[in-house]
């Protein structure tokens, strides 16, 4: 059965259960997946870093990388950069540089995590020098938000204790909250400070910000403008995740993810690789949340380390379209008629058949509406960028580890 019969039966049986498809097509061609600037170069675990030929070496590489992904999925307009990893001295020009490839400079990721200074901590370090150190290069970023017009303040913290008696858990968190005040006094009109957290790692004690709950309780206290971001991978086997995104969605707490997957203790792997029902299970709770998740920012955040980068970028940015695709055609009102009558196997099986689908058609149908090619990763695969961009960056020499 060619591609265009498979449409045309899907097409059918939504009507048949009264789903709108050019609503849903619609939907898909406004969505948005952020690349992240740090994807395109060389990254990978703290053990081994492996080169790729071609791998961007600077922040205008980075964004033509960028703009070749999304012209490829017409879903990727936005880069999110990490300071001082993509630090430049005109940032005005690299918004208009970014512009000019048809991309935008996206979230603002603050580095306190890599220096030396930062060992035992950065706003939450012993030392005052060191957390004003941390504060200042916070604050820098909020000012960086406003030369690049990004309106999202992406935070992350590696800050922690090893030992029992190491350091006071009650006295980090006081600093915590009054670091996160000042910066928040900084951020631009109309910007939101996202709050990420992790489980565990690099810290193997305690994990100043070790899950959704206290950056929800730091959101609340800092006002309006701070948000819970939700990293796929920072959580303990087991987790519902789909849970934690209802519950912040209902409280209008939600401000973002970074999307990537896990097998064990890190999330280095491209999302939906590994549990793809699982990122099914999360944009279901995206759509049925309606306008509440209007403003959630969407944005990857994996170290592809042994995967050629454009292609694991290609495939991270896919993954995530086809998850929203099968969460648009649930059949949302039987299901909550089936809900509502107690009937659990009938409601599974519901939203389970959405998943099940091969929507494949659908999306091809959607890229060539958007006079994009129907299979991405063929055009990737029969298209030389990869080799022109070996060929005249050619491989880094690395030594060591890398930030994942």
């Amino acid at each position: 059965m060619t591609i265009s019969a498979h449409y045309q039966l899907l097409a059918d049986d939504l009507a048949a259960k009264g789903i709108n498809l050019e609503d849903v097509k619609a939907k898909l061609k406004r969505q948005h997946i952020e690349t992240p600037s740090w994807g395109y170069g060389n990254s990978g675990t703290r053990f081994k870093v492996f080169p790729w030929a071609g791998a961007a070496r600077n922040i205008y590489e980075k964004l033509d990388d960028a703009a070749y992904i999304h012209k490829l999925t017409g879903i990727a307009p936005s880069v999110a950069i990490h300071i001082p990893w993509d630090k430049v001295d005109d940032y005005d020009a690299l918004g208009q540089y970014a512009r000019d490839r048809g991309v935008s400079i996206g979230a603002v990721n603050p580095n306190v995590f890599q220096d030396d200074q930062y060992k035992l901590g950065s706003i939450t370090h012993p030392s005052a020098g060191v957390r004003e150190e941390a504060l200042a290069h916070l604050i820098e970023c909020c000012e960086i938000m406003a030369k690049t017009h990004s309106d999202v303040l992406s935070l992350w913290f590696a800050d922690g204790t090893n030992y029992a008696g190491q350091d006071s858990i009650a006295g980090r968190k006081a600093r915590m909250d009054d670091a996160l005040k000042q910066t928040y006094a900084h951020l631009p009109a109309g910007s939101r400070m996202l709050i990420e957290y992790k489980f565990f790692e690099p810290a193997f004690y305690h994990t100043d910000l070790a899950d959704w709950g206290m950056a929800y309780a730091t959101a609340i206290k800092l006002g309006e403008q701070a948000q819970v971001l939700v990293d796929t991978g920072h959580h303990a086997q087991g987790t519902n995740i789909a849970h934690i995104v209802a519950f912040l969605l209902a409280e209008g707490r939600l401000g973002g993810f970074h999307f990537n997957a896990r097998r064990y203790a890190d999330d280095d792997l491209i999302v939906g690789s590994s549990n793809p029902q699982e990122l099914f299970e999360i944009y279901v709770e995206l759509v049925s949340a309606g306008d509440a998740a209007a403003n959630v920012a969407y944005m990857i955040d994996q170290s592809h380390n042994i995967e050629p980068k454009l292609e694991a970028m290609l495939v991270s940015v896919l993954n995530c379209q086809t998850a929203y695709a099968k969460a648009l055609i649930v059949d949302y009102k039987t299901l909550r008629e089936q809900q509502l009558a107690g009937d659990v196997l009938g409601a599974h099986r519901t939203l389970i058949g959405a998943f099940e689908t091969d929507v494949r058609p659908l999306l091809a149908q959607v890229r060539a509406e958007m006079g994009l090619n129907p299979d991405p990763i063929a055009a990737y695969r029969t298209d030389n960028y990869a080799q022109q961009i070996a060929a005249a960056r050619g491989t880094a020499t690395l030594s060591g580890g890398a930030i994942g």
